[in-house]
């Protein structure tokens, strides 16, 4: 319900901006046409560049079967098509699924989760993951930050082309400055609504693997374990790492602890304080205990 009011709110907002843009006289074709050429490059390929950018690469069950064994299962139990497999040679103790759907997806986890985490840790890892591709979340994100993308490049336009500059007369409001303001504004209203539908697809993302494998405990282990050993990576791993905290099962540079603060507002994640809370009351209603 959340992921579904904050995509309404976007969709609202994206509405409201082409209305002034239009209401401003200013011809947006072009900047819509480049906006929506860059998001189905991201959306048809998402599974390539993720596994380009984080040198993954997949592997066969003869390769790592135990891994494969693990999907195998999982799949089982969800009733959904097999994600290919993909391991990254990376210290960074992490996992990302992505993919348009789930006969185009890909679950990728580094070698580093997979020396630090135990058999069924890592299943509630991966259940996490699979979840994302049986949520549509890559379709989920692209069309909500499209909104982001138009914005962000008609401050671009507006900024370098000097766009409604010779429009009125000289007493006459700067329409060009105003549609930068206004594009300003809609950018970081659309950045703060992405955000935070990234934090609720990963609690989405929590409860539908806690309840597949039916054991929330080692999803939340997993989530200690993970978050405790990113103190001890190489902070320009995980610098490098960073800017695909959104693929992650957990962000690899978060700043610490966020809690209630104006930080958790631009998190791509839920605080671990949040997520082992939720996964409490699931442990509960399954008569289990985290």
């Amino acid at each position: 319900m959340r992921m579904v009011v904050t995509m309404f709110l976007l969709g609202l907002l994206y509405v409201a901006f082409v209305g002034v843009l239009i209401a401003m006289g200013v011809q947006a074709v072009v900047v819509l046409v480049l906006a929506g050429g860059l998001l189905l490059v991201q959306y048809f390929f998402s599974d390539k560049i993720a596994l380009f950018a984080m040198h993954g690469r997949e592997v066969s069950p003869q390769e790592a079967p135990e891994l494969h064994g693990l999907v195998d299962r999982l799949s089982a139990l969800a009733g959904s098509p097999k994600p290919r497999v993909a391991i990254a040679d990376s210290d960074v103790p992490n996992a990302f699924a992505t993919g348009r759907n789930q006969k185009k997806s890909v679950v990728c986890v580094t070698t580093g989760l997979m020396r630090r985490l135990d058999p069924l840790e890592l299943e509630g890892v991966v259940a996490h993951e699979m979840s994302h591709v049986a949520h549509r979340d890559v379709a989920v994100m692209t069309i909500a930050s499209f909104l982001g993308i138009v914005a962000g490049l008609m401050t671009r336009f507006a900024l370098y082309s000097g766009l409604g500059r010779d429009r009125g007369n000289n007493n006459g409001p700067p329409i060009g400055l105003i549609i930068m303001l206004v594009s300003m504004v809609v950018y970081a209203i659309s950045f703060l609504l992405t955000r935070a539908l990234s934090r609720y697809r990963e609690l989405s993302a929590d409860r539908a693997g806690a309840l597949l494998t039916q054991r929330p405990s080692a999803l939340a282990s997993a989530l200690v374990k993970v978050t405790g050993e990113m103190s001890r990576i190489p902070t320009r791993d995980l610098r490098e790492a960073q800017p695909f905290n959104a693929f992650f099962f957990a962000p690899a540079l978060s700043g610490g602890r966020a809690g209630a603060s104006v930080a958790t507002l631009f998190a791509t994640h839920p605080p671990l304080e949040r997520r082992l809370e939720q996964l409490n009351l699931i442990a509960a209603q399954l008569g289990r205990g985290v």
